[in-house]
């Protein structure tokens, strides 16, 4: 497999099979959240690492725009491009870090800080602050706190995930 980052590699049928069942997984996971009403964490970036490791960046972002645009359509919430850039943006940090890579824990880290710094934190925080019309101090503060929760727990599991034996045996049957 070609592991040029920054382009579309051809698909088989297998990949657009694959990336069609990763949306639809973001589209379900993407409801679930645990935590308190202020610091929640949701699963959905476990797909979007999962389709950037094994896709690229491309691919991945392409995915996460999608599915952003269609889960806000079908939940009925009031479409906002801010957060599908976000979105992508998420996926091509993931896919830059971690496609063609051994998954260690120094990109891993390196790849959550800057989406918890960059687009957790200054862009979806910029998007709350002019959906609601607030100042983004107001919001940035609680935000800090919700990263500084979640982020570790986000790293962790990648981890565990990308380096799990299972998930290596279902990536040499899909690759």
């Amino acid at each position: 497999m070609n592991t040029v980052p920054f382009r579309f590699q051809k698909l088989r049928t297998l990949d657009v099979t694959v990336l069609g069942i990763l949306m639809a997984l973001g589209l379900i996971v993407d409801r679930f959240t645990v935590g308190t009403k202020t610091i929640q964490l949701g699963f959905g970036f476990v797909i979007v690492v999962i389709a950037s490791y094994l896709y690229g960046p491309v691919w991945s972002a392409a995915m996460a725009g999608l599915t952003d645009v269609i889960g806000t359509l079908v939940s009925g919430q009031v479409y906002n491009p801010g957060f599908t850039l976000s979105a992508i943006l998420g996926a091509i940090v993931y896919g830059w870090f971690l496609y063609g890579h051994k998954p260690s824990i120094k990109r891993i880290v390196i790849s959550q800080l800057l989406i918890m710094l960059v687009v957790n934190l200054v862009l979806n925080t910029l998007w709350i602050s002019l959906m609601y019309q607030t100042p983004y101090v107001t919001f940035l503060m609680t935000r800090i706190l919700k990263e500084v929760v979640t982020t570790p727990i986000q790293i962790i599991i990648i981890y565990f995930l990308l380096n799990s034996p299972q998930f290596n045996k279902l990536k040499e049957k899909l690759i």
